[in-house]
C-alpha cells in the first residue's frame, strides 16, 4: 500500500489544510472542505477515551488516539477521538492513516461538536466505508453504534444504529468485544439534544 501522504492531493482545500499550521491547542479537523478547529477536550471526555482503550486488546488491535484519517475523495482529514485498526495493517509513520484500513472510529461527544459528531461525521464516515462508528453522547449518556455503511458523498449512511445507555454494556462485534461503559460520566448541566 502506497503511504497517504505520498498521493497527489486532489484539491486546492487539501493542499492548503496540508501546509497551514495551525496552533497546537486546537484540535483542527477538515470536513467535506470546510476547516474546523476546537479547543482541547475536557476531563470527563478524556476519561472516557481512556475507559475504551483499556478494553481493547492490544494484541489484536491499534488504538490510536488524535490520529488524522485520510478520505481524499471527501475532501476531509478529521480526527476523532479513538481509531481502532487491526494489528499489523496501516503504515507505521506519518501523519494520515487510510480510511481503507479502519475497522472502528469512535467520538465523544463534547459540548458543541453534537451536530458534527451525529450529522456530518456519520456521513462521512458512512462514505468511507468505515464499518463501525461509535458515537459515545455524555450529554444524553447513550452509546450510539452505527454499522453497515452504504451510500456516497453526503447521502452516505449507516443502516444500523444501537443505542445503549450508559451503565449498559454495548456490543461491538466489529472488535469482538462487549463495552463496559459503567465508568462513564454524563455531562452536567448542558442541555439535552435532539440526535440520533
Amino acid at each position: 500500500m502506497t503511504a497517504v501522504d505520498d498521493r497527489p492531493m486532489t484539491t486546492d482545500m487539501l493542499k492548503y489544510f496540508e501546509n497551514f499550521e495551525f496552533p497546537e491547542e486546537f484540535k483542527v479537523e477538515l470536513l467535506r472542505g470546510e476547516i474546523v478547529m476546537m479547543a482541547g477536550p475536557d476531563v470527563a471526555h478524556n476519561d472516557i477515551v481512556e475507559a475504551i482503550v483499556d478494553q481493547i486488546p492490544r494484541r489484536q488491535w491499534r488504538r490510536l488516539q488524535t490520529q488524522d484519517i485520510a478520505i481524499l475523495e471527501e475532501t476531509s482529514q478529521p480526527q476523532p477521538d479513538l481509531v481502532v485498526i487491526e494489528r499489523g495493517t496501516g503504515p507505521g509513520q506519518g501523519r494520515l492513516m487510510p480510511s481503507e484500513v479502519i475497522t472502528m472510529l469512535v467520538e465523544v461527544v463534547s459540548k458543541t461538536s453534537v451536530e458534527r459528531d451525529y450529522g456530518v461525521k456519520r456521513s462521512i464516515y458512512a462514505a468511507a466505508k468505515v464499518p463501525a462508528y461509535l458515537i459515545i453522547d455524555p450529554v444524553m449518556a447513550q452509546c450510539v453504534l452505527l454499522t453497515e455503511p452504504t451510500g456516497h458523498g453526503e447521502h452516505a449512511d449507516y443502516r444500523r444504529q444501537r443505542i445503549t445507555k450508559f451503565g449498559d454494556v454495548t456490543p461491538l462485534e466489529t472488535i469482538g468485544i462487549e463495552l463496559d461503559t459503567s465508568e462513564f460520566a454524563p455531562y452536567e448541566k448542558v442541555r439535552p439534544h435532539r440526535y440520533p
